[in-house]
């Protein structure tokens, strides 16, 4: 019997532990005599670092080193992108919370004592806080190449005609805000000098290999003189891409010769840690009376913070992305990332596809309301589809499926509408109920630049599969993914790969855990690797079964000849055949998707090899009196490509639309006012709606048996929805977000006058 591995709902790898609490993360792990780290920040947004005193700090009993930038033996600098980013302030601090000094003492107590001991003379400078005050001609620099990290353009078509063929012109702006990952584990880790003098690292991340690559410079050490290890991740949405107590572990380790721990608190993680990037946008749409978009027009300005991260790929992503999964032959769009006074912004799941989904999904709703034409009707009329030319002039040839995911929601979405149609006041008890529509694109990997994976295997003679991988599994299943693309391609039941991951001494890069990139890119290397070993043992079983290589095939663990499936040589003897004592079969495998980087001036180019797509909609439920909306019923049905596993990529779907209805409804962080949880609002198990998750499959042929991603996608159209199902319910258009009660109950009251 065939053993079919992809497409199956396999228990994922390490699920036990963490349901039943023995999975370690790296606030668990203890190691013997580690001293403790503490980091001294600035108190204020912007100023000139005159003096730090750590004399006294020092003198205390029980602490064994402070540390300033003068005490770094390599660079103070480090940035995923571009390096803007110190290590401790030496110069200037730029946010509330910017590291300037390190504490290391041999406990929590003495550690902070000693915090409180050092003290800092900061002259303060003008801070900016608003992206639009950074950008005047004579703001104050943050950074001395000036207040704009970058510029993104896209330019396709004629607009200006465009626009004069169009007869009718929506034209607004929309604002998100700035949002908490809001992991469940705070950032934490260990380290210490092995018998070699090599610093180890065990920390939460969500790429290893460019913590590594960040780090080395700083340390001025070999590479090989650093080892980075992923530990059991506790969530990460984007914000673990940056480094956070790394360069601390790394640096105490490195200069006292001890071991040592850090754990942020809830309070330091959400002061240090990057957010997501608040995005104003302001959007010109133009289409037909048949109903045929023409133009699309755009003006995105997103607050980068004091430091660049990964605003760089949030401005293109969310220019690129910007007209939504739709036909629009004439386009301009014109995103910024603006250095603020503002805690740093980076990753967070989407990469500002979700922030410009807002508004392309409002611009659609409000296009067809004035045409009197449904939503669904009228994108399905625009979407893309197989031959499609998108606005950076790349052409669409396969595994576009977003007309199969609108055709999929449309009988729930007329279901919806019944529903609410029976009752013609469309009020039940003071509640007005709404439907709303969404639907999104999203490029999977890195935009416009290389972006391999690789992975290795190895067979040894006792037919031990070992799968070799750099890629991080932060609790989204890209261990057991990756794991069942090595089964099924080698024809071995699941439980029979080892898997070694996350671990710059054992595993080659596969790049970071973001852009919903591992289970395309790295299932891709993985099937690679897995390909060179078959076709291995595949030569050296049909010589022991004296056919063709062509004729053997290996299902169960077992080779046989098609044509006789009862003459069968297991798995482990036949890599055991001909293999001296100690010998391993090796493959390896290497993928990186066929991209071109976008023209600096029109945003021209192939940013990435393939796309998923999704559609949803969403019955909502909004009490006049209160202003609070309940989401009552959400379906999402998403074009992954290929489900690998159908249980994870529903898990991806459930927490997309958790995440997106906390977008939508309730976050919002507000720089140096946030604290921790007490104030910053996100769902709970009582907002959740009922879910209907739809998996639609439509190949991508670079793609690990036609599979995609899902994990960014997944949240992408759940905002949008339940907004648009908010003016349905109404008759009021939502354009800043979080939705929250004061802004509902204000909009109900314009409406009825006051």
């Amino acid at each position: 019997m065939k053993n079919r591995v992809v497409g199956e709902r396999v228990a994922r790898i390490g699920i036990r532990d963490k349901v039943t609490g023995h999975a370690r993360y790296a606030a668990d792990l203890e190691i013997k005599n580690a001293l403790v780290l503490k980091v001294f920040r600035s108190p204020v947004a912007h100023g000139r670092v005159k003096k730090v005193m750590t004399e006294k700090a020092a003198a205390l009993e029980g602490v064994a080193g402070v540390f300033t930038a003068a005490d770094i033996p390599g660079e103070n600098l480090y940035g995923i992108i571009n390096r803007d980013q110190t290590v401790l302030a030496s110069e200037k601090v730029r946010f509330v919370g910017d590291p300037v000094a390190l504490v290391a003492a041999e406990t929590e107590e003495i550690a902070e004592a000693a915090l409180k001991a050092i003290e800092a003379e900061i002259t303060p400078l003008p801070a900016l806080f608003d992206p639009a005050d950074a950008m005047a001609p004579d703001a104050p620099a943050i950074h001395e190449k000036g207040n704009i990290l970058f510029t993104r353009k896209v330019a396709r078509g004629d607009i200006e005609k465009g626009f004069a063929d169009s007869d009718l012109i929506i034209e607004e702006t929309y604002e998100t805000r700035m949002l908490e990952h809001a992991y469940l584990e705070p950032e934490a880790g260990v380290a210490y000098r092995d018998e070699t003098g090599c610093v180890v690292l065990l920390v939460t991340t969500q790429n290893p290999h460019a913590d590594h690559a960040q780090l080395v410079p700083i340390l001025n050490v070999a590479p090989d003189r650093l080892r980075v290890i992923q530990t059991e991740t506790g969530g990460g949405f984007g914000g673990k891409l940056d480094i956070s107590v790394q360069p601390f572990l790394a640096l105490a380790a490195y200069l006292l010769k001890r071991p040592v721990r850090m754990v942020y608190s809830r309070e330091e993680s959400f002061m240090a840690s990057a957010k997501r990037h608040p995005l104003k946008i302001r959007m010109k749409t133009g289409a037909s009376r048949e109903g045929k978009l023409l133009a699309m027009e755009s003006e995105i300005t997103a607050d980068t913070g004091a430091y660049g991260s990964y605003g760089i790929a949030v401005a293109t992503r969310s220019a690129v992305h910007a007209t939504g999964p739709y036909n629009v032959p004439n386009v301009s769009v014109i995103s910024r990332a603006v250095y603020t006074n503002n805690n740093w912004c980076g990753a967070m799941r989407g990469f500002g596809v979700p922030q410009i989904a807002i508004a392309h999904e409002s611009q659609m709703d409000k296009l067809a309301q004035r045409l009197g034409l449904d939503p669904i009707t009228f994108r399905l009329k625009n979407a893309f589809e197989n031959g499609s030319v998108t606005p950076t002039g790349q052409r669409l040839e396969a595994s576009v499926g977003i007309r199969e995911t609108l055709k999929k929601i449309r009988p729930y979405y007329q279901t919806f509408r019944k529903e609410i149609e029976a009752n013609p006041s469309r009020r039940y008890d003071g509640v007005r109920h709404g439907v709303g529509v969404a639907s999104m694109w999203y490029g999977i990997g890195n935009t416009g630049h290389p972006n391999p994976s690789s992975a290795q295997m190895e067979v040894d003679r006792d037919g031990v599969v070992t799968l070799y991988t750099g890629a991080a599994d932060i609790g989204q299943g890209s261990d057991t993914v990756l794991v069942q693309i090595a089964a099924e391609t080698l024809g071995l039941p699941y439980e029979r790969i080892r898997l070694v991951r996350a671990d710059t001494t054992l595993t080659t890069d596969a790049g970071a855990t973001s852009a919903s990139r591992q289970t395309y890119i790295s299932g891709r290397a993985v099937q690679e690797a897995a390909l060179e070993i078959k076709r291995i043992l595949t030569e050296k079983a049909a010589g022991l079964l004296k056919v063709p290589a062509n004729m053997v095939a290996c299902e169960d663990g077992v080779f046989f000849p098609q044509f006789r499936e009862f003459q069968k040589i297991p798995f482990e003897e036949v890599a055991r055949a001909g293999l001296k004592k100690g010998e391993k079969i090796r493959g390896e495998g290497v993928f990186n998707p066929e991209t071109t980087s976008l023209d600096p001036e029109t945003g021209q180019g192939t940013p990435y090899s393939t796309y998923a797509y999704a559609s949803q909609v969403s019955l909502v439920a909004v009490d006049e009196v209160t202003g609070q909306v309940t989401v009552k019923r959400t379906v999402s049905a998403h074009d992954v490509g290929k489900a690998v596993n159908p249980a994870n990529v529903e898990g991806q779907i459930f927490s997309g639309v958790a995440m997106g209805i906390g977008m939508g409804l309730f976050e919002q962080f507000y720089p140096n006012k946030t604290k921790s949880f007490d104030t910053y609002l996100i769902p709970t198990a009582m907002d959740m709606p009922e879910i209907t998750p739809i998996i639609i499959e439509v190949p991508e042929p670079t793609g690990p048996f036609g599979a995609k991603g899902v994990g960014e996608p997944a949240l992408i159209p759940t905002a949008p929805a339940i907004l648009n199902a908010v003016h349905d319910a109404t008759g009021r258009w939502v354009h800043q977000i979080p939705a929250d009660l004061e802004t509902i109950r204000e909009l109900i009251s314009e409406q009825e006058g006051g």
